[in-house]
């Protein structure tokens, strides 16, 4: 095996072991789509159309991931969730 197919070997198995975690949105009786759309757009960076559909999935299915990376990335995002009254976690 050549020097350049090892680090190539080394690089995709650090990618792979990266944690993806998710945030997880869970359904409430009280906010309103139009609440939920706007806090997943101003939180998670979603478009419109993103929001809409997550805040459906929500509704039917009880929850929903609104977004996948890293905690670091997602502890804010799932933090201005919260503050907004959304019931959200990190799992």
């Amino acid at each position: 095996m050549s020097t350049k197919e090892k680090v190539s070997e080394e690089l995709l198995l650090d990618e792979e072991t990266v944690k993806q975690n998710e945030i997880v949105l869970f359904n409430d009786e009280v906010n309103t789509f139009d609440h939920v759309i706007e806090t997943l757009i101003m939180a998670c960076d979603h478009t419109p159309e993103q929001a809409e559909q997550c805040s459906l999935i929500v509704h039917y299915n009880g929850k929903c991931t609104v977004k996948t990376g890293e905690y670091n990335d997602l502890k804010p995002r799932c933090s201005k969730l919260l503050k907004a009254g959304l019931s959200a976690e990190i799992v």
